[in-house]
């Protein structure tokens, strides 16, 4: 479930100097990065031929860049067509002014409701145009580098909705769902490939450390992480990489 290619050097950049997306910091989509290279990509990597495909899942719809790019439910793009995909997006990301609006020099703060008009005039959170600049949200978001994405692995577009995705699976003959990525506490969960939406028709099981909840005003996402998963376990199955074992081959 969306791994961004956020600050990972395809050119999808935070906009400074107070733009957020994904973790909301650059420090912290570099520590997701980290999580995403140590944990996820291994994982994928040792699954890859022995379960029915891999998917990721994106914001916003089937672009025309993202569709030479990636396989979806309904293209297979070819090498060439992926090396063209690949030009456009970087041409595309670069082109992008990744500069909004500095932060407020100064707060004004009446007698009786400081507190309102702190937070009217300066919001915990505001990924919105003033900070991230008009039109950041349209851009083609790529699958992060931290994956390597293959031929046949498959990108789910949001905005095409859950139906599709179901369909597709259920043509592939799929029961089971190992489900992976960010956020924990919003992504993971109510997005169209994410957990409300699979088990209800799947068995999910929700790799508990192979994801990551978003950490506001905290210096590690373990609390949040736990936090989001315990929670889920309510009515969702949770398992760990280090659980997930492959049957032998047979002969």
């Amino acid at each position: 479930v969306h791994p961004w290619g956020i600050d990972d050097g395809q050119g999808w950049n935070t906009p400074e100097p107070a733009g957020v997306a994904d973790f909301c910091t650059v420090e912290k989509n570099h520590l997701a990065a980290r999580h995403t290279r140590e944990i996820v990509k291994p994982f994928l990597n040792s699954l890859r031929g022995r379960v029915s495909t891999v998917l990721y899942s994106l914001p916003g719809s089937r672009d025309p860049i993202r569709h030479k790019l990636y396989r979806s439910f309904a293209h297979r793009p070819t090498e060439a067509q992926r090396r063209e995909g690949g030009r456009e997006l970087s041409l595309k990301l670069a082109a992008f002014q990744y500069v909004g609006e500095p932060l407020p020099p100064m707060l004004t703060l009446s007698q009786d409701k400081p507190v309102i008009d702190y937070f009217r005039q300066f919001p915990g959170l505001d990924a919105g145009a003033k900070f991230n600049n008009d039109g950041f949200w349209q851009l083609p978001i790529p699958v992060t580098t931290d994956v390597d994405v293959a031929p046949d692995d498959v990108v789910i577009y949001d905005t095409e909705g859950y139906e599709p995705l179901k369909r597709f699976l259920q043509e592939q003959g799929i029961r089971h769902v190992l489900l992976t990525g960010y956020a924990t506490d919003m992504c993971f969960c109510r997005t169209t490939a994410g957990y409300e939406n699979l088990s209800k028709d799947f068995n999910v099981f929700l790799v508990g450390d192979a994801s990551l909840a978003t950490f506001p005003a905290n210096k590690s996402p373990r609390f949040a992480v736990n936090a989001a998963i315990s929670f889920a376990s309510l009515n969702q199955l949770v398992t760990q990489v280090s659980w997930v074992k492959l049957q032998k081959e047979k002969p």
